[in-house]
């Protein structure tokens, strides 16, 4: 790695999915106030993501997709008395 192009702040970081609690370590300079212990035992800088490959229907093959905001809830009842197959 050549020196000096890398912010100083540049460690491990745990990117964790809160969704199904997935954790992912690697290096990274994002700005973290949180700590979790990963599965080495070691206590690492966190960062809390609401949906990582882990969770995305499109690398599931899962059609639900668990939105933690409710906007599909919301969306599908607005527009439910639009819906063909619901008569």
């Amino acid at each position: 790695m050549k020196k000096g192009i890398h912010p100083s702040n540049y460690r491990l970081v745990v990117f964790k999915d809160m969704s199904n609690d997935n954790m992912i370590l690697t290096k990274s300079c994002a700005n973290t106030k949180d700590t979790v212990v990963y599965t080495d035992g070691n206590e690492y800088p966190v960062v809390k993501l609401e949906i990582s490959n882990t969770s995305h229907p499109y690398f599931t093959g899962k059609l639900k997709l668990v939105d933690t905001a409710g906007r599909v809830d919301k969306f599908m009842s607005k527009y439910k008395r639009y819906n063909k197959n619901n008569k």
